[in-house]
């Protein structure tokens, strides 16, 4: 964050705490990290308040905190007192982003995000100073955290936005005011907090109220409510870039990775390229070196136990959204082996009454594949594995213990693909995975 004097930081939070003047260098929500130079926000979470915690950090030299209310036995002019400390965080982070020099892509979309965040971020790197959200920072801790953390120097700053529910992308994207909103496509993700699937993509397109009027919104001209997303796009901006089957860029490119998904995210970073007037052949020259993230379709070669040989493990253990499980097992079912497929699949969370036909449904796209082995973990699994032809090798598993033993030291193969895809905290497959890397180095 840029410098700022306490006063400073009162007025932008909307404070009429009268505080002592002190300059701060950046903010903080973490009590153990909290510095002499910072300003500590107090957060109230699901598991911690960062009241509690206050003194703990005057204590330990801190000179500001920012708090929702007075804090006995604190100097009163060390205390910023507010409404709301998380929008008091969001104001300190848009203020300290109205002062960025360079441009800001902003994105959102029910699935890709953080791959289509890191190859921006990859793809920009050739062309200046790369910014990026850290992670999948990308709520209302984690935007305000990146904005505050912007490195000035940039030339470019590339921040993700999450949501689960309407208005919380309205409110994100009032902090990154983003110069390109990106969304990259609308599936029912989160849709149990939702009275459609419809309002879903509403709820998306509300990135495109951070833009000004020379802002350009770019748009996955291929995905559900795409005409809703365009419509909504007109309401703030007239400069709408689309990329999809009918959208092709200028130029041909490899992505590292098989899927359709790899392939819609390269035409979304392209298109941000051409957003930003550069070069969209240089751009796409670089799109074969970017591979998959941890969590998010990266291969590993591993050793089989009593040197058996090795298999290959996809591990795409972090989201159980079901287009993008559809996609993996899509990719998968293409994929060339000497051994065999497997599929271990984890519940698909957050679907409300959509859950057993979701899960019936990916049941029928493994029926229809090439797939030789499913593994069903977690109760609501039990529905995809009956959807599956006595032709295919199944077993079901009540939760992920026991998942990584079976598969090492009773199913796999040499030569053997195995794909992990489910819900991360629902089915904690990304558990498996980790066991799975450990062993097979």
């Amino acid at each position: 964050m840029q410098s700022l004097n306490s006063l400073k930081i009162a007025e932008i939070t909307g404070s009429d705490s009268k505080v002592a003047s002190v300059e701060i260098d950046s903010v903080s929500t973490d009590s153990r990290k909290c510095g002499v130079k910072d300003v500590f926000i107090a957060i109230k979470g699901e598991k911690f308040d960062g009241h509690d915690f206050v003194k703990s950090v005057i204590d330990n030299g801190c000179p500001l905190v920012i708090v929702s209310h007075r804090i006995k036995d604190i100097p009163s002019e060390k205390q910023i007192v507010v409404a709301d400390t998380l929008e008091a965080y969001g104001k300190l982070g848009a203020y300290n982003r109205s002062l960025f020099k360079g441009k800001v892509i902003g994105l959102t979309g029910s699935a890709g995000k953080t791959t289509t965040k890191e190859e921006l971020k990859f793809i920009l790197s050739h062309f200046g100073r790369v910014y990026a959200t850290p992670g999948n920072h990308n709520n209302f801790v984690g935007v305000p955290e990146s904005l505050c953390n912007i490195d000035m120097s940039a030339d470019y700053a590339v921040i993700e936005m999450g949501m689960s529910a309407k208005g919380e992308i309205a409110r994100l994207t009032s902090y990154v005011k983003p110069d390109i909103a990106l969304i990259t496509n609308v599936y029912p993700m989160h849709i149990e907090f939702f009275n459609s699937f419809e309002e879903i993509a509403y709820a998306k397109a509300e990135i495109f109220e951070g833009l000004n009027k020379n802002g350009i919104a770019v748009i996955n001209a291929d995905t559900n409510f795409a005409n809703i997303l365009e419509k909504q796009a007109k309401q703030h901006t007239l400069h709408i870039e689309k990329f999809g089957k009918d959208y092709l860029p200028d130029t041909d490119f490899t992505t590292q990775e098989e899927g359709e998904q790899y392939v819609y995210n390269a035409w979304a970073v392209l298109k941000v390229v051409k957003a930003l007037g550069l070069d969209e052949k240089k751009a796409a020259s670089f799109i074969k070196d970017f591979g998959a993230l941890e969590g998010r379709g990266k291969r590993y070669q591993l050793k089989l136990p009593q040197n058996k040989g090795e298999y290959t493990l996809i591990d795409d253990s972090y989201s159980g959204q079901p287009e993008a499980m559809k996609l993996a097992l899509q990719s998968l079912d293409k994929m060339k082996t000497s051994g065999r497929k497997i599929a271990v699949l984890g519940k698909m969370a957050e679907l409300g009454d959509l859950s057993l036909a979701k899960h019936i449904e990916i049941g029928k796209c493994v029926a229809s594949s090439s797939i030789n082995i499913v593994i069903g973990v977690c109760p609501e699994m039990k529905d995809m594995l009956n959807q599956l032809p006595p032709s295919k090798e199944s077993y079901y598993f009540e939760s992920k213990e026991g998942v990584s033993e079976f598969l090492l030291n009773k199913l796999l193969q040499k030569g053997d693909i195995v794909l992990i895809k489910g819900a991360r905290y629902s089915s904690k497959l990304y558990q498996v995975t980790e066991e799975l890397k450990e062993k097979g180095k």
